[in-house]
């Protein structure tokens, strides 16, 4: 899948354009995703996928509009959300039921923060998990304190970082120093500096609570989906919760003639049961993804 044909972001276009020119796709219908992505899987339907990534192009722009303050090119850091959109899209399953959105959030913000730390150079100063998780906090905390200082920070600001984000001082001094000059200005502009399309970073500012890093701030989509799941299963009682995750939740699954035997009941009705039993958590999932802001309203 190439995304040669897709409208690009360039110094030349200008931000603004480009987004317009995005909104023009349409959104997609549940079902019109549904039929789209079994074309794409079936039949390797190219028209289809292309319609997919479309359709998705301003929830990629949107994460990409997150990762801000790394002093990388805009142009360049949308261009890594639509790779990862368009990894999404040839993994996607729709069978699963998860709507393409709640899916590829995780490839793109993965696709981004695979391009920051290469760009940042981060084996020079190392790759461990709390390094990153370091990196890809330690403006916010200190955005959240309040604390502008250029050079060193203040004792009293170095101590309480390293006391929220859970690692020593000596830590924070050590990726603060080389993170410093890296900060781009918030009246900086993008696009190109005097076309009438060119428009400032703090424009595009997005609500403090989209926390893209924290989110998913070591590329772990298995880990975040899971814990989603986690809290959607209280929707389900005892023996649903039994049989979903002996059926469709363990590497070995259960046989219906086991679980049958167990509660004394058809195999048709437990059957029954693990069918309903999903349904209910699929919906519970969606409804926690929007309230959480994992499906956004573009």
């Amino acid at each position: 899948m190439s995304y040669s044909n897709l409208p690009a972001l360039s110094p030349e276009q200008g931000l603004n354009r480009y987004m317009q020119e995005i909104r023009k796709f349409p959104m997609l219908e549940p079902g019109e995703e549904y039929v789209l992505g079994k074309a794409w899987v079936e039949r390797d339907d190219t028209e289809a996928a292309h319609k997919l990534v479309t359709s998705h192009l301003r929830l990629a722009a949107k994460i990409a509009m997150g990762y801000r303050g790394y002093g990388l090119p805009i142009n360049e850091v949308i261009s890594e959300a639509n790779v990862g959109l368009m990894q999404a899209v040839k993994r996607f399953e729709p069978e699963k039921g998860f709507r393409l959105a709640t899916y590829a959030m995780w490839w793109i913000r993965a696709s981004i923060q695979e391009y920051i730390l290469r760009s940042w150079s981060l084996v020079k100063m190392g790759t461990t998990s709390s390094q990153k998780k370091l990196f890809f906090n330690l403006r916010k905390a200190k955005n959240r304190i309040g604390a502008m200082e250029e050079g060193d920070l203040r004792p009293e600001n170095l101590k309480r970082i390293a006391s929220d984000l859970n690692v020593t001082e000596e830590d924070v001094t050590s990726m603060n120093r080389r993170m410093s000059g890296g900060d781009a200005s918030l009246n900086a502009r993008v696009g190109g500096d005097d076309t009438i399309d060119s428009a400032e970073w703090q424009d595009w500012l997005e609500d403090e609570s989209a926390d893209q890093a924290t989110q998913y701030e070591e590329n772990d989509e298995l880990k975040a989906r899971r814990a989603l799941m986690i809290d959607a299963m209280d929707v389900l009682n005892a023996r649903e919760k039994d049989i979903l995750t002996k059926r469709r939740l363990q590497d070995k699954s259960v046989t219906l003639e086991a679980l049958s035997s167990q509660y004394n009941v058809s195999r048709e009705r437990i059957r029954q049961i693990e069918v309903r039993a999903f349904e209910k958590l699929q919906k519970k999932m969606r409804d926690l993804a929007f309230k959480d802001g994992l499906l956004p309203a573009l």
